[in-house]
Formats: structure tokens, C-alpha cells, sequence
């Protein structure tokens, strides 16, 4: 296929490993041939060659990934004359000069070249020094003395915003603050260091700006990052999608860079597959092995250099709760407790999701978990579940509740009934579920305002209960018997550092791994701290696991 000698270079260095490659490069290259396979798409090379002739005004020139992603996303158009490429994804790691191409793009699409007048782009981030990144580079370089007295024939500009002259065309950067956005006429939305998002606030007000001017396009640039289950989650598992062939691409191009594997750090040769740029520039692999050193010294202090430079997370990596030999150890019978005090826990993130509660006993020396879970068949999350939730249904450890949600009378009903043969001395719930649950509570007898009978959990608790937890799988003093749905919720559970030293429970993947069932167990244990006694203080005898 004749791609563009641009196209084919990027191409040929991926397909020929010239350099160390991810596999979601390797995707990648597949997918564009078979793109151009099987539509019939326009280069406009006379336009790529007048874009990448002002690289004579800047101080680099584009490494064959940069040009390769430019040319696919501003030069490439459908029969009908639309970019087949408007929307163009890049994750690449720290030091790759993403905000470099985004300023050479973004000033290529404000000129006569691009053809289309008033193109507006804005240039949103997390924070606005952040969003000034890209601005200040385009301004640095009408600033250079060099060039300073051509450029002003044909652009105006400022420390707030950037104009050529005769297309009417102009940057501007933007906080992340969605109000007063909605009366943008964007030509092209950039948006900068994805990962530090915690919602799609902000991104869907600039993007409903889009669409008021020909060629509408958007730019996402970023590096991993810390937060989970944010926009940059959502785009990732978007982009592996559609190289993976499962969904259209919809004019969205993922360009991916990262480890295929951890442990491929340990050869400074892997590097460039998180950093295609890392190949031309020796310094910043001098950088590098010195970044290195200290992370093999203190990989928790240093998780930067696994996030950042390798796009893998590290900071929030996900660190297992206990091991999973530890987890299948609480598969051992629970005695007859009738009569036995508890404590009791409840979580839930919504209402038409999971909710789980238990009862957690204290005896010889043992925590024994007895709990109860409920799904609601409306769930949105539904058809992301890969678990068997019927199964769990007959095995009566779930109950699948046919309604547009679970009324909170229903898991209060049920500890009621326990209450008939147990004796509950404290309740542990989360601040924000406290509201919902307050009034059924109160029907069983739960005073909720009563800090002697409910224990209001809050972050802090988590981090103190974390190390006893611990302990207590490492020495198999956690039992549950043979509850697969509990060995799946703590499965689905990580550590997530909040200060040195110091961590919380967290979701591995909220959408499709729940975790309520051990975060119940959770609030529970935090409950029976200093409330609960252990009733047999007889020498713990371990019985062999359940077979399951």
C-alpha cells in the first residue's frame, strides 16, 4: 500500500522491530493497514509537506512516531472530505515530548494551511499551569528572536492567547472548570495529561463545543497517572477495543506506548517501548538509568518512574490484599456461634448495584465472617460482570433482586432475622451510606445517631485496620467457609497508598470487579476494635479447607 513516506516509516519501524516495541504497537500497525485496506481513503500530501516545513521555526524535528500520529490525524480525510482521524489518543511515557508535538500541531492548524478560518483551539488541563504547558511552547517560539519580526506579519499573540492574522484562528488555554464553557466554538479540543482527571465534566462540556466549525478534532496527550477508573481508564479500555478489533474505531486513533510486562524494566533496551523518542535521545536514557538506580533502591518512594517513564502504574498499583493461598485459607467450617455477640458491617456503592452485609464473631482467637449479598438485576454494570451470579443465587450467598433497585429495608430485614440467634453489639457503615440506611435501621432497632451502637467509618479507620487485617490473613485467622462470592469481592479488593506508608482499600476494576462484600467485612472488623471479646479463648485448632 502506498500510506505517505510517513505513514510507511513509523510503519516499517514497527513491523521490522528497528527499535523495541509494545504490542499495542504491533495492533496498531495492523489495524492502520487494514484501514487503508479496506476504505478509500485521501492523503493530501501537498498538505503534509507544508505542515512539516515549519519545523524550520522550531527547535526539534518531529520523531517518526510524531509524524506518523500528525499525519493520520490531520492529513488523512474520507471520501466525503472529513478527517478519518479526528479524534487521536496518545499515551506515551514522560520525557517522549508529547506537549512539544501538541504545540507544533496545534500551530499548524491555526495557519492557511489548514484551510478552515476562526479554527479555535483550546487547551484544557487539570490544573491551568498545566494547560499553559503546551500555550508557552507555541509562544516561546513566536518569542524567539529569530523569527519574532516574520511572525508578527502573520500572528498576534499574548501570554493568554494566540491569533494568526488572516485566519482569524486562535489558542487559548483553558482551567478545569466547566462553567462558563458552554458558548465555545471550538475547531479542535486538546486535552492535557488525561490521567489527573477525575471525571468527564469537564471533557463533555468542551466537547459538546465541538462540531460549530469544519474538521472538528480532539488531542488527548498523557502519561499514566494515579487515578483510577477515571476518563483515562475509560480511554484505555476504549483504545485496546478497538485494536483488538471488538469494537468500530469511530474515527478514534489510539497510539499507546508502555511495558508490555513490569518486569521488562530491568532491560534499559525495553525502554522504548514506553518512549518512542528514547531512541534519539541519549541524554534523557542517561536520565533514565540514574531514575532507575533510585527506584530499584526504593520502588514505593520512587513509583514515578514505573508510572510516569513506563506507563506502568505503580503508585496505584494493584497490590493484592493478601495472596490468594490466604484467601482460600478462610475456607474452613464456621462453628455453631447461636448466641455468640457480633459486629455487624454494610457497604454498597449504589443502590441498584451490590450491597452486602455480615456479621463478624470473635472466638479463640478466630474472626468468623457470616454475610449476605444482593444484586440488582438493573445494575448498569450487568453485562460487565463475568461471575456467576446465579450459581452464587443457589448456593444462597446472593439474592438478585428484581427492581429498579434494593430497598435498604431489605439487607436490615435480613439482619433482623440473625438477630434472633445472635447478639449484635455494634454496627460499622460508611459516612456517605449512613443517610440512606439511617431510617431502616431504626425499624430493627439501630440507632444510628447512638456512636455506642453504630461506628461511622471513615478513611482514617481504613488505614489503622489495614495492618491488622493483614496479620490476620497471614496467619489464617480469617474464616468465611466455602463462600466463593467473599473469595471473589477480597480477589477484586487492592491496597492503594493514600500517604507513606499508610494505605486503603480500593477497587481493581469498579465496573466489573466488585469489592462491597469485603469492604462490609471491613467496616465490620473496624467496628469490633475494642468492642468485640473473643468468647473461647480455647487454642485455635485449624480445620483442612473445604473442597469447592
Amino acid at each position: 500500500m502506498n500510506y505517505n513516506k510517513y505513514i510507511q516509516e513509523y510503519l516499517d519501524i514497527v513491523d521490522n522491530d528497528i527499535i523495541p516495541v509494545c504490542k499495542e504497537q504491533k495492533l496498531l500497525s495492523k489495524f492502520i493497514k487494514k484501514i487503508f485496506e479496506t476504505e478509500n481513503l485521501i492523503i493530501d500530501d501537498e498538505k503534509v509537506e507544508k505542515y512539516f516545513s515549519y519545523q524550520k521555526y522550531f527547535p526539534f524535528d518531529l520523531f517518526p512516531w510524531e509524524k506518523f500520529c500528525f499525519v493520520l490525524h490531520n492529513c488523512v480525510f474520507k471520501e466525503n472530505g472529513l478527517p478519518r482521524f479526528p479524534d487521536l489518543f496518545i499515551l506515551v511515557g514522560r520525557g517522549s515530548g508529547k506537549n512539544a508535538y501538541l504545540g507544533y500541531e496545534d500551530f499548524c492548524l491555526i495557519t492557511p494551511t489548514n484551510g478552515i478560518k476562526n479554527y479555535d483551539i483550546d487547551i484544557s488541563a487539570n490544573s491551568e499551569d498545566q494547560a499553559k504547558t503546551t500555550f508557552m511552547d507555541i509562544y516561546n517560539i513566536l518569542e524567539d528572536p529569530k523569527h519574532t519580526k516574520k511572525m508578527k506579519k502573520h500572528f498576534y499573540w499574548n501570554k493568554e492567547e494566540i491569533i494568526n492574522l488572516k485566519t482569524k484562528s486562535r489558542i487559548k488555554f483553558r482551567t478545569n472548570n466547566p462553567k462558563g464553557k458552554d458558548g465555545l466554538r471550538s475547531g479542535k479540543v486538546d486535552f492535557d495529561e488525561i490521567h489527573a482527571y477525575q471525571n468527564w465534566e469537564n471533557i463533555n462540556v468542551f466537547t459538546t463545543g465541538l462540531g460549530k466549525k469544519d474538521h472538528p478534532r480532539r488531542t488527548y496527550i498523557t502519561t499514566n497517572g494515579d487515578v483510577r477508573d477515571g476518563p483515562l481508564d475509560n480511554l484505555l479500555e476504549k483504545a485496546m477495543l478497538i485494536l483488538n478489533g471488538e469494537i468500530e474505531d469511530n474515527g478514534f486513533l489510539p497510539f499507546i506506548c508502555r511495558l508490555d510486562d513490569e518486569e521488562e524494566v530491568h532491560d534499559y533496551n525495553n525502554w522504548a517501548k514506553a518512549n518512542p523518542s528514547l531512541p534519539y535521545r541519549p541524554s534523557l536514557m542517561e536520565q533514565m538509568k540514574k531514575e532507575y538506580e533510585d527506584y530499584k533502591i526504593n520502588p514505593y518512594v520512587n513509583s514515578a518512574f514505573m508510572t510516569k517513564r513506563m506507563n506502568i502504574p505503580k503508585g496505584s498499583k494493584d497490590i493484592e490484599v493478601t495472596s490468594w493461598e490466604n484467601i482460600l485459607a478462610t475456607n474452613k467450617e464456621i462453628p455453631d456461634l447461636e448466641g455468640a455477640s457480633c459486629t455487624i458491617g454494610f457497604d454498597y456503592t449504589k443502590v441498584n448495584d451490590f450491597l452486602t452485609v455480615g456479621l463478624l464473631f470473635l472466638k479463640g482467637g478466630v474472626y468468623y465472617w457470616i454475610s449476605h449479598s444482593w444484586f440488582c438485576i438493573n445494575s448498569r454494570d450487568k453485562d460487565r460482570i463475568k461471575a456467576p451470579l446465579e450459581e452464587w443465587q443457589e448456593k444462597g450467598l446472593l439474592t438478585i433482586v428484581n427492581d429498579i433497585e434494593i430497598n435498604p429495608d431489605i439487607p436490615c430485614e435480613w439482619v433482623q432475622e440473625q438477630l434472633i440467634k445472635y447478639n449484635c453489639i455494634k454496627t460499622g457503615i460508611d459516612n456517605f451510606r449512613l443517610a440512606l440506611l439511617s431510617k431502616s435501621l431504626k425499624k430493627i432497632g439501630i440507632d444510628t445517631s447512638d456512636k455506642e451502637q453504630v461506628k461511622i467509618i471513615r478513611p482514617s479507620d481504613i488505614m489503622k485496620i489495614v495492618p491488622v487485617i493483614d496479620s490476620l490473613f497471614n496467619n489464617h485467622q480469617i474464616i468465611w467457609g466455602d463462600n466463593p462470592l467473599m473469595r471473589w469481592f477480597t480477589n477484586n479488593t487492592k491496597l492503594t497508598s493514600k500517604t507513606l506508608g499508610n494505605y486503603v482499600y480500593d477497587k481493581i476494576e469498579p465496573k466489573s470487579r466488585k469489592t462491597d462484600g469485603f469492604m462490609a467485612f471491613v467496616h465490620a472488623m473496624i467496628a469490633a476494635q475494642d468492642t468485640l471479646e473473643d468468647e473461647d479463648n480455647s487454642e485455635l485448632f485449624f480445620m483442612p479447607p473445604l473442597v469447592f
